[in-house]
């Protein structure tokens, strides 16, 4: 049986299900990123001119559960996009950077992230990379450094971040922090777990962080 020609009034197949909604989220944090000071302009000018999208396989990690009832916990500014993040998750591709011989199983039970924008993302980029890191409570995410220049924002949790030779401090989330090119850094969460934007440029992005002991 021969196929029917295509018909020039055939409509376009609609996009995949993922596409649209994390294209809204993606340019929630593109706004956001406007708030964050003479620290993001190399971040804008490198951010994709277009999202062109490609096919991306669903992971699910432990720690997503720990989206759930995140919101309240959430920046003003920040609620819809947590939301989000908490309604895609089941389509996202959440991976992890390490092992349990790096850090041991605990963090792994509560470490994930999902890249919206890069190598390895939905939308396509060799300039950044975007999108979330998950912790969830009573977790330290040890000191590591990388290549990439990075700027984090904590949409939803309080935690302790700790940057160069500088103590510990409790974010608030809402607050851009910027790690620059090897900075060695650290998060720990309390009670509450830790969604975080982050952005990355330059170097290396798909590179295995450094971890430094």
């Amino acid at each position: 049986m021969s196929k029917s020609p295509a018909r020039d009034d055939q409509q376009p197949s609609a996009p995949p299900p993922l596409e649209e909604p994390l294209a809204r989220a993606v340019n929630i944090v593109r706004e956001l990123l406007e708030t964050a000071g003479a620290e993001a302009e190399a971040f804008i000018r490198e951010w994709p001119k277009a999202l062109i999208a490609r096919p991306v396989v669903a992971r699910s990690l432990p720690v997503v559960s720990s989206l759930q009832g995140l919101s309240p916990y959430a920046a003003p500014g920040a609620r819809a996009l947590v939301e989000a993040t908490a309604t895609l998750a089941g389509d996202l591709d959440w991976r992890q950077t390490y092992s349990s011989a790096d850090f041991g199983q605990r963090f792994l039970d509560n470490y994930g992230w999902s890249e919206w924008i890069g190598d390895r993302g939905a939308f396509i980029s060799d300039a950044i990379a975007c999108g979330v890191l998950m912790l969830g409570p009573d977790t330290e995410y040890p000191a590591h450094s990388h290549e990439a220049e990075e700027l984090y924002l904590p949409l939803a949790g309080r935690a302790w971040w700790r940057s160069g030779k500088s103590d510990w401090r409790l974010r608030a989330p809402g607050t851009w922090i910027h790690h620059p090119s090897w900075t060695t850094h650290a998060m720990r969460t309390g009670r509450e777990p830790l969604l975080a934007a982050y952005v990355w440029r330059a170097g290396d992005l798909s590179a295995k962080s450094r971890i430094e002991t």
